[in-house]
């Protein structure tokens, strides 16, 4: 047993950590025994990437990374049933099929697995079809829906059809995430009660007042690194606004868009750096879980401000060195 350092999602505690009869790692939130070693570093329980797409990637190396849970953002929900049952290292939560109107993104995208994509016709008179492919959702396990809003790739859902699904979602206790590209889009979506914004906005600058409305509505996921050039540069802009005007930025990497790792985003956390997240805010953006939590991943930091891209999985041999 060694004492330790802890960081239980809110601050840093003092507690202590022991391998139980069957081998597993247990962090128990006591007071410091005076006579016991301390641990050389801080403890974290495994961080959140809050954008996936498990179909995507070899899924199955989540098991050796430093990720506690994963929020996968598109996919069939069966199928996606069936990784989250079978990731017992790791948590994984879904919103299964895109929701998208007739003909939109990403209806038209070779890299969207059959069964992804719930397309519902774009009309008042869907309001009911819309109700019905939320509750398709939820009974396949989502913990939240996604709808896909992207302007610039085809038609987006009239403001009446995206209500019914916000609505619809919020009768069964579900947030919408949206994918909102394309000019006003992140406004409007934020407008019609959509929770998150799947990727931090990066098609335009938004200006001070409607950076201060999205702080007070929503929350964005990053997805910082998949850009560059003038789209990246937008996105830190915004992000860097919208972080000081006190919005809550949350790490994702839209993992299988193009070569990401299956385990923490290097140039993701780099990214969020360099649009002004100083260390206390990289960690609330990563969620870690709960180390107490006997299911959770335990994480080893050097110290409390580390870079998170140090931490590696905590091992028995850390308790005998």
């Amino acid at each position: 047993m060694r004492t330790a350092i802890f960081f239980d999602r809110e601050g840093w505690r003092e507690g202590a950590v022991a391998l139980d009869d069957g081998g597993r790692m247990l962090l128990r939130d006591e007071p410091d025994p005076a006579d016991l070693p301390r641990l050389d570093g801080v403890i974290v329980g495994g961080f959140t990437d809050h954008h996936v797409h498990l179909q995507l990637v070899e899924h199955e190396l989540l098991a050796a990374s430093r990720l506690g849970r994963v929020v996968d953002l598109g996919g069939n929900p069966g199928a996606l049933s069936v990784l989250a049952e079978g990731a017992p290292a790791t948590r994984v939560e879904y919103a299964g099929a895109f929701l998208t109107p007739t003909g939109g993104y990403p209806s038209d995208r070779e890299w969207a697995p059959a069964g992804s994509v719930r397309e519902i016709e774009n009309v008042a008179s869907s309001m009911a079809h819309a109700a019905t492919a939320v509750a398709e959702m939820a009974e396949a396990g989502a913990s939240c829906i996604k709808v896909a809003s992207n302007r610039t790739a085809g038609p987006v859902f009239d403001d009446i059809v995206l209500r019914a699904i916000v609505e619809a979602a919020s009768a069964v206790g579900l947030p919408v995430v949206a994918h909102a590209e394309g000019r006003g889009e992140a406004q409007r979506v934020a407008r019609l009660g959509v929770a998150t914004l799947a990727h931090a906005p990066f098609t335009e600058r938004l200006d001070d007042d409607e950076i201060a409305e999205q702080a007070a509505s929503v929350s964005w996921i990053s997805t910082l690194a998949i850009h560059g050039g003038a789209d990246l540069h937008v996105a830190l802009d915004n992000v860097r606004r919208f972080q000081a005007a006190g919005g809550r930025v949350l790490y994702g990497t839209d993992m299988g868009n193009g070569p990401t790792p299956v385990d923490l985003n290097a140039l993701e956390i780099a990214a969020l750096r360099d649009a002004g997240l100083d260390a206390p805010a990289l960690l609330r953006a990563l969620a870690p879980g709960d180390p107490r939590d006997p299911a959770s991943v335990l994480l080893l930091l050097p110290h409390r401000d580390a870079d998170p891209t140090r931490a590696r999985r905590l091992t028995a041999a850390d308790l005998e060195s």
